[in-house]
């Protein structure tokens, strides 16, 4: 390994070259206090940076055991030390050039404490993974410039964010308390009963549908629970909480309109994520496998018994293994469910206004009107309940436009300004005394669930030219895969935002999927299916299998195993996500087992 100042000497011996010149720094470098590995070089100013890693040992990083030895504190700290190094890149970055120049950048963080590739905790050394625009002009390297950013700033900015002793200490214990306490939490809602906590003193509205931040304003009313749903915890750092458990079953939450009921509905959602101290739903949990469905007109389905929610269509269309290119929002609807239950959905979020009509109630004049011979569609009111007697999966739904579900609840929360009340009791006596008179349909039992096997083939469109690239890579601490591993090809990959990833020639719309967060977690969906492809598709193992077997890679140091080389743009994500993004791949193949 070479030092700092041959580093240097060589980027001062490129100025004023082609730009394609500074490959002759890749390699690793050894400056005081840590090593810097340039693991790939741009080839042009106005490409994608190149990519850099710091490894500092852990005997000059500092950092004690007791902040990175628990599952829970290392996330929180990668977490912590991911935003660290943002913050100090940002503050001590100059434009330097044309293209990307002078951007040094780790992946982006958002109010989320997640599991991120960018950076690497362990009781040997400290790893961050970033990206560098190498200064240019136009194509014209600027080698001096370049060796102020990576000799100089560069030191700086691993010398204010990954050492122990630049950091604050109280911030950070208060970081890695919040997160751990909200995975204790988290936990104890089984045992008690609950698929969900929003503590007393939460703030769930956020700034904008775009802006996840929380809303600042003094109009801004904290969470209190009614006293009947109020439960407490003892957590193991911060000590005792209460506020409202919402219990296993089937819970409506109900209210006028702009009263809060879809902000409590999306707030539960995302509570499958811890966030970061300050944010307001610090110690709101959710149960880890609890999906949110939605109707998705025109999306993709491959080979999903529909049928406990619709059957008999019009000229004998078969239902146990539906297939569209263009589904409709109730088909849409009941396929999300099912895929989700395939996936290991634990808790489903519906809400009424993203959901469709047909497919959620039929009321006793339309039943009256419209024979059930007639119509295919079993409504989700005649299925919410089955979906928890037999097979154990509860639902939380907001609706505020049809009382018919007061029948089939177990739990009624009526919101109004913002705050919870429990109206389970008068719910029940409004049911009796204005009885509906509808007709259950769709039988006594949910249906079956059959698993799928995803048939042998390639899933991105292989009449198109694709990259060649190292699969089943090199992770941190591994060995080149051999001849052998390498694959034939692989899909290109690109991740638009959090709603879009382009998958091969197929792009694949996300926007339904709406627990993702971080553009990183649909970089990461791209690999895994990637990976999946190349290793898994056998036409044997069912769709399930599949999810459990890639499952350990999606949340661990196993992240490197899905992709040619080590990188840093990599978010978790829930097998369950993955699930969402598979299904919706118009290439798929499927047979039932």
């Amino acid at each position: 390994m070479t030092t700092d100042q041959l580093l240097r000497q060589t980027l001062l011996r490129l100025d004023g070259l082609g730009y394609k010149a500074y490959k002759d720094i890749q390699g690793s470098y050894e400056f005081p206090g840590f090593a810097l590995h340039i693991d790939y070089v741009q080839g042009d100013p106005f490409a994608a940076p190149s990519r850099l890693r710091v490894v500092m040992p852990q005997s000059q990083a500092g950092f004690p055991a007791e902040t990175w030895q628990s599952r829970s504190r290392e996330i929180a700290l990668r977490d912590y030390l991911t935003r660290q190094f943002g913050r100090v890149a940002a503050a001590v970055r100059e434009k330097r050039g044309s293209g990307n120049s002078g951007l040094i950048a780790i992946a982006p963080t958002s109010q989320y404490i997640l599991e991120r590739s960018a950076l690497w905790v362990t009781e040997a050394s400290v790893e961050a993974r970033f990206s560098v625009g190498l200064p240019a002009r136009g194509r014209q390297i600027l080698g001096r410039t370049a060796a102020e950013l990576l000799c100089d700033d560069l030191p700086l900015i691993v010398g204010r964010s990954l050492l122990y002793a630049s950091l604050n200490p109280s911030e950070l214990q208060r970081h890695l308390e919040v997160a751990e306490d909200a995975d204790w939490l988290r936990d104890q809602l089984a045992r008690r009963g609950l698929v969900a906590f929003v503590p007393d003193g939460a703030l769930l509205p956020r700034q904008s549908g775009i802006d996840d931040r929380p809303l600042k304003e003094s109009s801004a009313v904290q969470f209190r629970s009614p006293d009947s749903l109020r439960v407490e915890f003892d957590r193991p750092n911060q000590g005792p909480i209460a506020g409202m458990g919402i219990p296993q079953g089937v819970t409506l939450i109900v209210g006028g309109g702009y009263h809060g009921k879809s902000t409590l509905l999306r707030a539960i959602a995302l509570g499958v994520y811890n966030v970061i101290p300050g944010d307001g739903r610090e110690h709101l949990v959710t149960d880890a496998a609890a999906v949110k469905i939605r109707a998705e007109d025109g999306r993709s389905i491959t080979g999903v018994d529909i049928s406990p929610f619709i059957n008999h269509l019009p000229q004998g269309r078969s239902t146990t293994s539906f297939t569209t290119e263009n589904a409709s929002g109730s088909t849409s609807q009941a396929a999300s469910i099912v895929e989700a239950l395939e996936a290991g959905a634990r808790v489903l979020l519906v809400d009424e206004d993203t959901s469709a009509t047909n497919f959620m109630i039929r009321d006793r004049r339309m039943q009256a009107l419209v024979a059930k011979e007639r119509e295919p569609i079993t409504p989700f009111i005649d299925k919410i309940r089955q979906l928890y007697q037999d097979y154990d999966v509860s639902t939380i739904l907001v609706m505020g436009g049809s009382g018919d579900y007061f029948d089939v609840a177990d739990t009624v929360i009526a919101m109004t300004d913002y705050q919870p009340q429990d109206v389970t009791e008068q719910a029940r006596a409004i049911a009796t005394q204005f009885a509906t008179h509808r007709a259950a349909e769709g039988g006594d039992q949910f249906g079956s669930l059959s698993a799928r096997v995803p048939l042998p083939k390639r899933l991105d469109s292989p009449e198109k030219r694709w990259e060649k690239s190292w699969h089943g890579g090199r992770g941190r601490g591994g060995n080149r895969p051999t001849e052998d591993d390498r694959p034939e090809r692989s899909p290109k990959l690109k991740a638009r935002d959090v709603d879009e990833l382009v998958f091969g020639a197929e792009t694949v719309d996300l926007s339904a999927v709406e627990q993702l967060v971080e553009v990183g977690q649909v970089r990461l969906i791209g690999a895994a299916i990637a990976h999946i492809q190349q290793h898994s598709l056998d036409g044997r193992r069912p769709l399930p299998e599949l999810l459990r077997q890639i499952a350990p890679q999606l949340a661990t140091a196993q992240i490197d195993r899905l992709t040619p080389y080590p990188q840093g743009d990599l978010v978790t994500i829930r097998p369950l996500e993955l699930a969402a993004a598979f299904n919706r791949l118009r290439s798929l193949s499927l047979k039932e087992k």
